[in-house]
């Protein structure tokens, strides 16, 4: 019977492809397959199967005459840069056999290079093996180029990951923009529902057919035969894409396995990942602690406190860091799994449960304390484990997860969560209350140059938990997404001109607060393209900020094509307090509603000439529309990211609707609330990066 363990599988069996050729090779490696290879076992794995050294892949890395052999893993086409860096490290060095490994496949490539046809065996492929020769010095010398879709992350039981495809997000209204820039007035789209594939830049294009290609992969390896649904406009293409996939027809008519997969646009519900009312510990550890460079995904756990270091300026480049990606432990990948799917309270009750037995295992002398967990008592408890080697290689896992813990929840940054989920709640509740302009208004008096004094003179606003520019922006997110759905559907235009002039307002003094940082921040430093508060002159600050508010303005219409799930906001009714409602929620209950009953906004993608007669005869007689609740494993591909807190979600509604469903989530990646704006904001949506 197929399970969702047969998918969190299939990573590991990608891997053990790249593994059986590593023997005795120096492995150079793009940072996006090194975060996949992370949760699949680590840089352990390479060097257990024999590999000789793993080396970044850049074209200042190279080998020794002693290193005869190397092996290529990358997650981009085989076209300019990715070649050029390949070519640089085989001159440099002194090969005589090069394998390499592309997670793109190579009808992708045909594509890429403009080739419509599909052709007999891998021409691009072996056409690149003869250069691989001709850069080593001798066409005898040995060359070998595959595809291997080394691109998921099995993340937990519960959530793959693709860190490959972390940047591609659903279009927004200046991306249709851009499009309709560059197309005949008469041809230009109404809206992001009617632009269509092969309206998309190259680019990005090759993004899509590439995760269609990884996903058709992944279910011709598991022998399933996929029913594709989607939600959202990014999403209709991609599922469309992997409906038509070419391989995906033949796979569909003899595969024994049924799974229906959903895909559905992030941007469909904002509100729910920029929000701070998760109530999860690992959302906090994405956020408050920093992020293990070079990945998306994971982040960096001070070591120190396992050592008996003094801790000095320098001491953190001494010590490598620990992460939460803890896969040779089952002990530490439990523990793991009820931290991402727990509420924070029983999440730091299980930490210190596993400390405790973890110390009782090795005899050390634990001080046993009930009620709360303090950050205090979990150090307390880890620091014992100093005094043995022994013990301290047996439980490094857990450890590491304790030491993640114990530091978020003393982090300096915390207290702004508390202080944005205290807003967030209030401006919630004055949407119903208030029109829309009245509600943004209340932002006003938040947005004050951080140190500065206050109108009430009551001293300096450089408290930890006062809200900064980083903050802001997430409010502002937070209430746009909501916007529509909190206004009356009779607006009228004074409305909207106290609106501009309000905005023109807000623009401006969220220019002086970003001018007055002394330090900017990562999503700062992305906004403006500066790196130091000297660099950023006031008219790029206030520029970016008109960039910020030109994209926040279409984030409330982002639904408007939907029927039934139109809104994730439920008004006050006198008796309740008005309410957020995920919109992953309002999915789930459509599928598991008992009723099976059709929900239009869940729209089945096709795959053939069968499937359009059936849709196209329901509307003369009854013939049964497929439905993602007719089959045994389900899959949710969120497109854009998903947070801790919705697997949590989705878990609990599993197991109250249908218990017995296996769903499994995929998406492009974990999401913290800080990267909405960054991927709203500072990434370019239409020209993702494919290495060309």
């Amino acid at each position: 019977m197929l399970t969702t363990e047969t998918f969190t599988q299939f990573p590991l069996q990608m891997w053990d492809k790249v593994l059986s050729k590593v023997k005795k090779a120096v492995v150079f490696m793009d940072d996006k397959c090194a975060d996949s290879l992370h949760w699949n076992g680590g840089a352990a794995a390479l060097l257990e199967a024999g590999a000789r050294n793993l080396k970044q892949f850049s074209s200042f890395e190279a080998c020794g005459k002693n290193e005869p052999k190397a092996v290529f893993v990358v997650s981009t086409l085989l076209k300019g840069r990715t070649i050029d860096i390949i070519k640089d490290i085989i001159s440099l060095s002194h090969f005589q056999y090069c394998v390499v490994f592309t997670t793109v496949a190579h009808s992708v490539h045909l594509l890429a290079n403009h080739v419509t046809t599909d052709l007999e065996g891998t021409p691009v492929f072996e056409q690149f093996e003869e250069k691989l020769c001709e850069w080593m010095g001798d066409m005898n010398y040995t060359a070998e180029v595959m595809h291997v879709p080394v691109l998921f992350a099995p993340v937990s039981q519960q959530l793959l990951l693709t860190p490959t495809f972390a940047h591609l997000f659903p279009l927004l209204s200046p991306d249709l923009e851009a499009i309709n820039a560059k197309r005949p007035e008469k041809k230009r789209f109404g809206s992001l529902v009617d632009v269509d594939m092969h309206s998309l830049p190259a680019e990005l294009q090759i993004e899509i057919k590439s995760l269609a290609s990884a996903l058709n992969s992944m279910f011709e390896a598991t022998g399933t035969r996929e029913e594709s649904f989607a939600v959202g406009p990014m999403s209709r293409m991609i599922a469309g894409e992997l409906a038509s996939h070419p391989q995906a027809k033949n796979r569909r008519k003899t595969a024994p396995n049924k799974a229906s997969i959903i895909f559905v646009d992030r941007t469909m519900d904002l509100t729910g990942a920029v929000g701070h009312h998760g109530d999860n510990l690992v959302e906090k550890i994405l956020t408050v602690l920093k992020p293990l460079p070079g990945h998306v995904t994971d982040v960096q756990v001070d070591m120190l406190e396992l050592t008996s270091l003094q801790r000095t300026p320098d001491s953190h480049t001494t010590l490598a860091p620990g992460c939460l990606a803890q896969t040779q432990s089952s002990t530490a990948t439990s523990l793991w799994e009820a931290m991402l799917t727990s509420k924070q309270k029983e999440a730091v009750m299980e930490v210190r449960r596993q400390l405790v037995e973890a110390a009782s295992k090795e005899n050390l002398p634990i001080k046993m304390s009930m009620g709360r967990v303090t950050p205090e008592q979990l150090c307390s408890y880890m620091q014992l484990f100093r005094s043995s080697w022994g013990a301290l290689e047996n439980h490094c896992g857990v450890l590491q997860l304790g030491l993640a813990t114990a530091q978020t929840l003393r982090h300096p940054g915390l207290p702004r969560w508390d202080a944005c989920l205290a807003f967030e709640r209030l401006l919630l509740q004055a949407l119903g209350d208030a029109d829309f302009p009245a509600v943004l208004r209340q932002l006003l008096p938040l947005m004050k140059p951080r140190g500065g004094t206050d109108s009430s003179g009551s001293g300096s606003r450089s408290g930890e938990d006062e809200c900064g520019p980083d903050e802001l922006i997430l409010l502002l997110v937070y209430l746009y997404s909501l916007a529509e759905e909190a206004r009356p559907a009779d607006h009228d235009d004074p409305e909207e001109e106290e609106l501009e002039k309000l905005e023109r307002e807000l623009i401006g003094v969220l220019t002086l607060v970003i001018t007055r940082e002394t330090e900017l921040s990562p999503l700062l430093q992305k906004l403006t393209g500066c790196v130091s508060p000297e660099e950023l002159t006031m008219e790029r600050a206030h520029s970016s900020v008109e960039e910020v508010f030109k994209t926040l303005r279409g984030l409330s219409h982002a639904r408007d094509h939907l029927k039934h799930l139109h809104s994730v906001y439920t008004a006050s009714d006198g008796v309740h307090q008005a309410t957020y409602r995920p919109f992953l929620r309002q999915i789930l209950e459509e599928v598991f509603h008992p009723d099976r009953r059709e929900c239009p906004d869940i729209e089945h993608m096709s795959g053939g000439l069968t499937d359009l007669l059936k849709t196209g005869f329901s509307m003369f007689m009854k013939v049964s529309r497929p439905h993602p609740s007719d089959n045994p494993v389900l899959f949710l591909f969120l497109v854009g990211g998903v947070t801790p807190s919705e697997l949590r979600l989705v878990k609990e509604i599993v197991s109250a609707h249908k218990p017995g469903t296996q769903v499994l989530v995929l998406s492009t990646r974990l999401l913290r609330p800080t990267d909405i704006p960054e991927l709203l904001f500072a990434t370019r949506r239409l020209a993702p990066d494919i290495g060309v």
